[in-house]
């Protein structure tokens, strides 16, 4: 009988939170909202469908989340001028300034995070998360198996 692996996919993910919360919290942001900072900060401008993918956060919530952090000068949000329909959600100068304070305790906490499981721990669990993430979108794309 298989272990429960979306629990232990859980229970490591809120394990991990535990550890980064603190410095979110500091900075005034929840999870959602940094999550959003940094798919902006390392893909550039987003229509909001793509920042859902990346962020997994659902459609509607989205919605809320950014026009909070719209109005709390976080992002901008503006129309294509080909499609008015379409928007594009950028970083403003604040949010880039959040990440340039955040980075260096971040890669802290990344490098205390090494020094407690092993660095090689770590770069195990990145292959195995990206091979895990890749195969399983194969499968929900349709693709054969």
């Amino acid at each position: 009988m298989h272990r429960n692996l979306p629990m232990l996919l859980l229970r490591a993910r809120e394990l991990m939170m535990a550890r980064f919360r603190p410095l979110l919290t500091a900075q005034g942001l929840t999870e959602q909202q940094w999550r959003i900072i940094r798919a902006l900060h390392e893909n550039g401008p987003l229509e909001p469908r793509q920042l859902c993918a990346l962020c997994t956060i659902s459609s509607p919530s989205l919605a809320g989340v950014l026009a909070r952090m719209e109005d709390l000068g976080h992002v901008t949000k503006e129309r294509f001028e080909d499609d008015q329909r379409r928007v594009r959600v950028s970083l403003t100068a604040q949010s880039a300034e959040i990440v340039e304070r955040m980075a260096p305790l971040l890669e802290a906490e990344y490098r205390a995070l090494e020094r407690q499981v092993g660095a090689q721990i770590v770069d195990d669990l990145y292959v195995a998360v990206d091979a895990l993430i890749s195969e399983l979108a194969k499968g929900e794309e349709g693709e054969p198996e």
